[in-house]
């Protein structure tokens, strides 16, 4: 589970900096085409990510811990 989530993260992190390649590179006439792919990418990814947590969440695979433990 954690694998797939590195994996999820770093693919989010992937495509901001494709968007941000697309974003700087001025010889291309699609451009903008495909920095807004590259950020749709990252919001999907991201989302799916964020949908995923929750449902792991409530179906009690994962727990919250918070930054101190429970007793402190």
């Amino acid at each position: 589970m954690k694998t797939l989530l590195g994996i999820a993260f770093a693919a989010i992190i992937l495509s901001l900096i494709l968007a941000g390649f697309f974003m700087l590179k001025s010889d291309s006439k699609h451009r903008g085409r495909h920095m807004a792919n590259a950020l749709t990418v990252r919001i999907g990814l991201s989302v799916l990510v964020f949908v995923v947590l929750m449902v792991l969440w409530s179906l009690g695979y994962i727990a919250p811990t918070g930054y101190f433990p429970a007793g402190q």
